[in-house]
């Protein structure tokens, strides 16, 4: 029996398979800020609404394809360890694709990197902060050495003579990626070195030996001898470093060149193989008897290195929120397009209960990591440098353990396109756990939180007194700090129940900031999801009630 007509093969049809038909965009040519709704009532509410003009334009310039494209090229074309020149030379090396560069000089343009410290206005810290939010989305790995360059600032201050005459060049508002001495430059970077294969996270288990050149002690020559198996961003100008005096652990600036314009023995001898953070270098490297000069007090080491790892673990906040916004963002635009089983995914309301419950939890992160930034801006009082404190090691704990399940969960909305590396989800999932186990692990956090609380009593009481001000406003958030209270009394085994305490106290900081600035749908959900019940498990388990339809058109960006 023939086939109908309508079946016969003709050369017509022959090429002509399918037509493409309800499938997603790429979500480009937006504004990053313009159509983020809760960073708009961030910036305002924290003290830089006159950033906003700098930042619409960063938004749009951010958001843009051609921009877009730098961070999938700098992670697809990684950096390369050069040890030698074609002459036998020791040069050390650290060869980056163009976009790379492309990024590291728009952030140092736009004080990504100094800025809080030139221009220490209300809001500086605020606006900044806004600022790597929005480039963290295009790539997060050139944001290490940015961090590190604006984080030594604190610490290099420590020892005036060392801060007059680098200073003025960590700030500068120049990217010159030469591989030259830093007297040959306007504008340098700065690195740090801290971590040894024995040690990890116990920086006083380091074996580094720093041996004087002369009389030693603050702002003194030294010659390190070691080896450092985490050295961040080994194409920087200098590092801060730990290593060991007869005193005790104490802390040094290490640059890549001596005075003399010889190469400094800080040889780097492979660079770290990472599953994430693709497109910057981390690398093994051995000090033999590198010149560097003494920071802070001798013995003072991890004293004196706290507030550029305080610095440092606020950006990890500040990048973990940009992956969250960046996952999520994809996740809304693609159920926005797409159609299955006759609606569209973000009109169906099981898809609409995890969109919004994603949304929700990135509000909150980025709810809380503004907050601390306006504390950081203020830290000349009491309560905002309490919080600063003790809720930085809260909020990095929280909000970048919190960020791989997000992202994973952001990626099934899209389907199996979703793990396809054409796509932006694989670079996003191998970034999102790098943030919780850098600069401090799970662990470690929570046991600084213990620390600061034995140490500065007075902590607790700044925390209590900030998440007081929601009271009253919300029943279940309420209960759950009358709890926390109570349970703050129970000091017996605190160590081994400390998860579960600054798991609580995150919640509690991240409610009291939406109850008093989001809108009510989405604080009231929030406070419903998260507070309301024994535990909030898997994204999509949000509660009866929820006004999911304007959480999702709330975040919901439009290419």
């Amino acid at each position: 029996m023939n086939a109908p007509d309508t079946f016969h093969k003709d050369s017509l049809y022959l090429a002509d398979t399918h037509e493409v038909i309800n499938v997603s965009r790429e979500l480009a040519d937006y504004n990053l800020y313009a159509q983020d709704a809760a960073l708009l009532e961030a910036v305002r509410r924290e003290g830089a609404g006159w950033a906003h003009d700098n930042l619409t334009a960063f938004g749009a310039l951010t958001g843009s394809a051609d921009y877009l494209e730098l961070g999938v090229q700098a992670n697809r074309f990684g950096p390369e360890l050069e040890t030698h020149d074609r002459f036998g030379n020791r040069i050390d090396l650290v060869k980056f694709h163009p976009a790379y560069h492309t990024l590291m000089k728009t952030a140092i343009e736009r004080g990504l990197h100094s800025s809080p410290w030139t221009d220490p206005k209300p809001g500086a810290h605020v606006a900044r902060a806004a600022g790597s939010y929005l480039h963290g989305q295009v790539d997060a790995g050139h944001g290490c050495p940015v961090t590190m360059t604006f984080a030594a600032v604190p610490s290099l201050r420590l020892t005036p003579t060392l801060a007059k005459l680098w200073e003025p060049k960590i700030t500068a508002r120049t990217y010159d990626p030469r591989n030259v001495p830093a007297a040959d430059k306007q504008g340098i970077t700065i690195g740090m070195a801290m971590t040894e294969k024995q040690g990890g996270s116990d920086v006083r288990a380091n074996t580094t030996r720093a041996y004087p050149i002369g009389p030693g002690g603050p702002g003194e020559a030294y010659e390190l001898v070691g080896h450092k198996y985490f050295v961040s961003a080994p194409m920087c100008d200098a590092f801060l470093v730990l290593a060991q005096t007869p005193v005790g652990l104490s802390c040094f600036l290490m640059p890549r060149w001596r005075p003399d314009g010889t190469k400094n023995a800080m040889q780097v001898l492979r660079l770290k193989r990472k599953m994430g953070n693709v497109s910057n270098a981390s690398s093994e490297t051995e000090l033999r008897g590198a010149l560097a000069w003494m920071v802070g007090e001798e013995g003072r080491g991890v004293r004196t290195i706290i507030e550029m790892v305080a610095m440092t673990r606020f950006d990890c906040m500040v990048g973990s929120s940009a992956g969250q916004r960046a996952a999520v963002s994809q996740a809304l635009h693609h159920c926005s397009i797409r159609s299955a089983f006759g609606k569209v995914l973000n009109q169906q309301p099981l898809m609409q209960n995890v969109l919004a419950d994603l949304v929700l939890e990135h509000e909150g992160s980025l709810a809380l990591t503004m907050r601390i930034a306006r504390a950081m801006d203020h830290r000349d009082k009491q309560h905002e440098d309490l919080l600063v404190r003790l809720c930085t090691a809260v909020g990095k704990y929280w909000i970048c353990k919190r960020t791989p399940n997000h992202t994973y969960e952001s990626m099934e909305c899209i389907g199996g396109s979703g793990v396809m590396e054409d796509g932006p989800f694989p670079r996003l999932f191998r970034e999102s756990p790098v943030n919780a186990i850098w600069e401090g692990s799970g662990n470690v956090q929570c046991l600084d939180v213990l620390r600061a609380m034995q140490k500065t009593p007075d902590v607790v009481g700044a925390f209590f007194s900030e998440v007081s001000r929601a009271m009253g406003a919300n029943a279940n958030l309420d209960r759950w700090v009358l709890a926390l209270q109570k349970d703050f009394r129970d000091l017996a085994d605190l160590e081994f129940r400390a998860r579960d305490m600054v798991d609580r106290m995150a919640l509690a900081m991240q409610a009291a900031q939406l109850v008093q600035h989001a809108p009510s749908f989405v604080a009231d959900a929030f406070c419903a999801s998260r507070l309301a019940s024994a535990g909030h498990h898997n994204y999509g388990t949000l509660p009866r009630g929820v006004d999911c339809a304007a959480i999702i058109e709330r975040a919901t960006p439009h290419a």
